[in-house]
Formats: structure tokens, C-alpha cells, sequence
């Protein structure tokens, strides 16, 4: 319901906007060496742009260590263009929503961090300039992040909005010391997770050997990329092309059946993701795929546990989880774009990403930084990152919130009541269409 309000709300503000053009958009201009320390133009050609006179930014990013790091972007952006930046706590998940009310009112940040399947709303809503920098970033930054921030513009062509500060993705995590206890090494292969599962279970009853939410659409398309099945074609950016019950989807869910028939008899109610981490903490699960979100409660609790890549498919494939990417946007209705863009551009060089490293934990979303001696000497952080390297971005078009329902409903189908998958999958292929089509209306 809070979606569908969401989504209402956005295609008011499309009509309220439509007439407007973006104000003020970042334009290259006269470099001045007090406005970019020396610099007259970047890598890639682009003229740097100058901070508006007299231009003070309000940023808004999370709380905690993210918000230290923002606090840090913030004075050293002032040290080096003379320009204050106030930090005000908003979460990236709520900047979003806020921007719809504040944006136009003139009260939202200049720049701001949100989730990268945020992108289509705010672009259709016209809350956000697209990136001045782009042919830098698409130089710079991992395909799968950029792709990540960009969405298509009114002339049907893609366009780079985002400035992006991090990168994550599910992996697959396990116990050490109850895999060194029978002499095994991490799975290479489901097929091999699965023998290895067999083989724990029959020597520790009511342990598991691999535990996933079966509706979890988030864990399963994990399953669906990597045999040949996706969600919306041409990159996810068209609706229109269905591909979440062709043939490649069907096997997977008939994979995920057979998780269920070999080594995990439960209902789908009694697999939540709290079950999950109790059983793995208490010692009576080897295999758990999860996120750096889960590092902490694992630490906390003790246990002796690695991460690897999510082991390869039957098809001799590797999986393709869903990779999540945070970044800086700028507000369209700033009154100073270009010292907001150059803000977002700062947060986002090279240094800043890996103090954000530093200070968050949270993956860099470029290659050269990924291959840091500080990132691989982090035996956690280095695991995540070889998952990245095969991950997708999440869609970013405003039809994917039509997905996540639909797909739960289709595997818990599947998974409850043992419906055919090629059935179950067609039907939550309809329901995904009617609910688009209920929403252009």
C-alpha cells in the first residue's frame, strides 16, 4: 500500500513537472585555480565547472559511520572550494520520498545518497540532474554501478544521474569450523553444496545444510540470472519484455524446488530470516547466503565463519545476485547546481570512496579501488567483492516495485504447495503485467 501511495504521488508530481525544465543545470564555465586547486580540466576532457558565488550546500546522508564519513566529504570539500556544506541526517531509503514534498518547496538537500532503485521514480518526477561528469564515470566506475545510476531520459536514450559512493551484494557465507569438522572444504558447486548438506544432516539431526527464504525474490533471482532467465529486457529498462517465466526461469525454479526436496523440508513460514541467523549463530546450519549487513550479528555472536562466491549453478554457470548501489544525487531544484555537482564529484574521487572504505567497510564501486591492497587484505571484504564482479544491478524503472509481490507469491507457490513451476511462474508473470498496466492508467 505505502508503494502504491508512493507511486501515486510521483505521477502527480509528473504532471506538475512536466512543463518545467530542471533550473539552473550545471554548465561548464570559466576555470578559476581558487575554484578547482589548479585543475582546468578532468581525465576525460570535461571542463570543470565553478562553485556558484556565495553557494552553501545542505547534504543529507545516513547516521552513524556513514554520516561521519558525509561529515568528513563535507570539511574537506570546504578546505579546498570555500564552500560550507551543512550534514543533516536523512536515511538513503527515506531521501527519496522527502525530495518529492521538499525539492519543490526549496527545503531539500542540494545533494543527497539513495539507493539506486530509487532512480526511475526520481528521474520521471524530474527531482534530479543527470551527472555532468558522465563520460568520466563510465571511464572509472564498475559497469554494473554506473548502469546501476543511470535510467532512460525523455528522449528514450540512457542517461548517467548518479554519483555512486558504494557497492554490495549478497555471498555465500559458512561455518568453518563445522566444515573443517568433517574434513570438507567451501562448495565449489550446488551440486556439491547440496552432497555436503546430505552429509551434515545425516551426522547432526536437526542441523541444516543450507537455509533460503523461498519467497525471497532478492536470494532467488540469484537462481534465475545465472540459468538464463531476467527480468525486463534491453537491461532491464523495458517493461514491455517479460522474461521471468522462460525457460531459463522455469529451471531455475525447478532448482529451487529441489533445495526444498533434498536438504530443506520446511514450509516456507518456517524459514524467516531470523530462523536463518539463529540457526547458523547456534552452530546448526553450514551454508547461509546473506549481505555486509549480516557481518556484525556473526562477529558479535562468535562465530569462526568465511564468504565465497555463491558456488556455480547446474548449468556450470555462476549466479547472478542482485548488486545494490548507493550514490550522491543532485537536487534539481537547488539553488546552487554547480556547487552541488562538484560536492557529489568530490564525494566520489578516489580518495574520498576509500576513506569511505575505511570508515565504512562498504565496497568502492570501481574496479582499481576493489583491487586495493587495503580491500583484498580484508579476507571479508575481498569475498564480497569477487561476488560483485558477477552481480546485476537491481532495475531501476519504476515497474520493478510490480515484481517483488508477484515473485514471492509465484515461489511460495512453488515452494508450499508444489505448483508447476512453468504454472506458478506464469501466472506471477500476469500479475506483474496487470499491475503495470493498472498504473499507466
Amino acid at each position: 500500500m505505502k508503494r502504491i501511495l508512493n507511486l501515486g504521488v510521483i505521477v502527480l508530481l509528473i504532471f506538475a513537472l512536466a512543463a518545467c525544465s530542471k533550473p539552473n543545470a550545471p554548465t561548464g564555465g570559466e576555470t578559476s585555480k581558487e575554484a578547482t586547486g589548479g585543475s582546468k580540466t578532468e581525465e576525460g576532457g570535461t571542463e570543470e565547472i565553478v562553485p556558484e558565488e556565495g553557494a552553501k550546500l545542505v547534504l543529507w546522508d545516513n547516521g552513524d559511520k556513514e554520516g561521519e564519513w558525509a561529515k568528513y566529504v563535507a570539511e574537506k570539500f570546504r578546505e579546498q572550494y570555500d564552500v560550507p556544506v551543512k550534514v543533516e541526517v536523512v536515511s538513503h531509503v527515506d531521501a527519496p520520498g522527502k525530495l518529492q514534498t521538499d525539492g519543490p518547496a526549496g527545503l531539500g538537500a542540494d545533494v543527497f545518497s539513495a539507493a539506486s532503485d530509487h532512480v526511475g521514480a526520481m528521474n520521471t518526477a524530474g527531482l534530479i540532474y543527470d551527472n555532468y561528469y558522465a563520460d568520466e564515470y563510465k571511464d572509472r566506475f564498475l559497469e554494473g554501478a554506473v548502469s546501476a545510476v543511470s535510467n532512460i531520459d525523455t528522449s528514450g536514450e540512457s542517461k548517467v544521474y548518479g554519483f555512486p559512493t558504494s557497492v554490495e551484494s549478497v555471498a555465500l557465507v559458512y561455518n568453518k569450523d563445522l566444515l573443517a569438522k568433517m574434513g570438507l572444504k567451501p562448495a565449489k558447486t550446488m551440486d556439491e553444496l547440496i552432497q555436503q548438506s546430505k552429509e551434515f544432516m545425516a551426522e547432526n539431526p536437526g542441523s541444516y545444510g543450507l537455509m533460503i527464504e523461498p519467497g525471497n525474490f532478492y536470494i532467488n533471482y540469484a537462481f534465475l540470472g545465472g540459468m538464463g532467465g531476467y527480468i525486463f529486457g534491453e537491461n532491464n529498462t523495458d517493461p514491455s519484455d517479460i522474461g521471468l517465466n522462460n525457460e531459463g526461469s522455469v529451471k531455475a525454479a525447478d532448482f529451487v524446488k529441489k533445495i526444498r526436496d533434498e536438504i530443506l523440508p520446511l514450509k516456507k513460514e518456517d524459514i524467516t530470516g531470523d530462523v536463518v541467523s539463529s540457526y547458523f549463530n547456534e552452530g546448526k546450519l553450514l551454508y547461509n547466503i546473506t549481505g555486509p549487513w549480516a557481518i556484525n550479528g556473526l562477529q558479535e555472536a562468535g562465530i569462526n565463519f568465511g564468504i565465497t562466491p555463491i558456488p556455480t549453478l547446474p548449468n556450470g554457470e555462476a549466479p547472478t545476485p542482485f548488486s545494490g548501489v548507493k550514490g550522491y544525487y543532485v537536487n534539481a531544484y537547488s539553488k546552487y547546481p554547480q556547487a552541488a555537482t562538484l560536492l557529489a564529484k568530490f564525494a566520489t574521487s578516489d580518495e574520498m570512496l576509500m576513506k569511505r572504505f575505511e570508515m565504512t567497510g562498504q565496497l568502492p564501486p570501481t574496479q582499481k579501488l576493489l583491487e586495493d591492497k587495503r580491500v583484498k587484505d580484508d579476507e571479508i571484504k575481498a569475498a564480497f567483492a569477487l561476488q560483485v564482479a558477477t552481480a546485476v544491478p537491481m532495475p531501476n524503472i519504476t515497474e520493478m516495485q510490480s515484481v517483488w509481490s508477484s515473485m514471492e507469491m509465484a515461489f511460495t507457490s512453488i515452494w508450499n504447495n508444489d505448483t508447476d513451476s512453468k504454472e506458478a511462474l506464469d501466472k506471477g508473470v500476469q500479475q506483474i503485467k496487470q499491475s503495470i498496466a493498472s498504473q499507466t492508467k
